[in-house]
């Protein structure tokens, strides 16, 4: 079944960026302008004036999966007296927690000190659902370990509702939902993200395509899992792609919050369920921006297409 669907995504991708065309299946979209999609939820900002350029059931609630990491980061880097530099304990919890759960994983090694700026660097790239646990670890306030997580969430929340991210509910730091109320928009995922790329740091996380963990991992080296910014021919290498987060899961499906600047234009996007993610990032971001001066982006239809990378 995963194998069928790999290669219906990979034909589909194949053919879109070959020839800039791709039927949209499912239901039809609400009022959307701008290129049919895959998506169950897709939507467009423009990153400097938060207007919507386009919106297909942008605020219907749906789990959207590691997604959830930018708001942890966005936590993170919001706190006060925030030192990057300060060294987190890595403790057999964190890996405990991503064995029983199969989430995905930066690898660290328990015992290891990794600073916090390397855990956002392993939390946003390889979408490491133990550095996450570690982040809320850290900066959620409490007695014990669960009461710390749950303060960390509720910082979460609490942040979002600053955001006017009215449509969305955290209950994990991760994406990985204990109880199915993990719930967000594809609008309220923009929002996020443009008030997320205002920062400096965070901005330099997404574009990163990879980072060493300094031996706290069992990896030396985290690779982004966002295509878009990949190099070939491991990636997509997107002209002007720049961000932002993966995130894949069972109720979820594919998503991925994405943003690019070209010609002078920023654009944010979300596409939440959506089996042809990157088809159809790469054409909102030539229908919203412009096409790429660079023929670096064409693929031939009988060319092999990039394999996903699951988070």
């Amino acid at each position: 079944m995963i194998s069928n669907l790999l290669r219906r995504s990979r034909a589909a991708l194949a053919i879109t960026v070959a020839t800039g065309a791709l039927i949209a299946v499912g239901a039809p979209a609400e009022a959307a302008s701008g290129p049919a999609t895959s998506a169950a939820s897709s939507f467009v900002m423009d990153g400097a004036t938060g207007s919507t350029l386009s919106s297909k059931y942008g605020d219907t609630k749906r789990q959207g999966a590691s997604t959830t990491k930018i708001m942890t980061a966005y936590v993170v880097l919001t706190s006060s007296g925030l030192d990057l530099n300060k060294k987190v304990t890595i403790q057999q919890a964190y890996l405990d927690y991503v064995y029983v759960q199969g989430g995905s994983s930066a690898q660290l090694k328990r015992g290891a000190t990794p600073t916090v700026r390397q855990l956002l660097y392993a939390l946003m790239l390889p979408s490491g659902c133990d550095a996450a646990y570690a982040l809320a670890d850290t900066f959620g306030s409490g007695t014990t370990r669960s009461a710390r997580v749950a303060n960390f969430i509720s910082k979460m929340n609490a942040k979002a509702k600053t955001l006017g991210m009215a449509n969305t509910t955290y209950d994990t730091f991760d994406g990985i939902s204990p109880t199915g109320a993990n719930l967000t928009t594809a609008r309220d995922l923009a929002k996020l993200t443009r008030a997320a790329m205002k920062g400096t740091t965070f901005k330099a996380l997404v574009k990163t395509t990879s980072y060493s963990s300094g031996g706290t991992s069992n990896l030396a080296t985290w690779t982004n899992s966002n295509l878009l910014i990949i190099p070939r021919t491991a990636g997509y290498a997107v002209p002007g792609a720049i961000g932002v987060k993966t995130g894949t899961g069972t109720a979820a499906g594919r998503c991925l919050v994405y943003s690019a600047t070209r010609n002078g234009k920023t654009v944010i996007g979300v596409l939440l369920k959506d089996e042809e993610r990157y088809a159809d990032a790469i054409k909102i971001i030539d229908w919203a921006v412009g096409p790429a001066t660079t023929s670096t982006l064409q693929r031939s239809a009988t060319t092999d297409p990039i394999p996903d990378v699951l988070d």
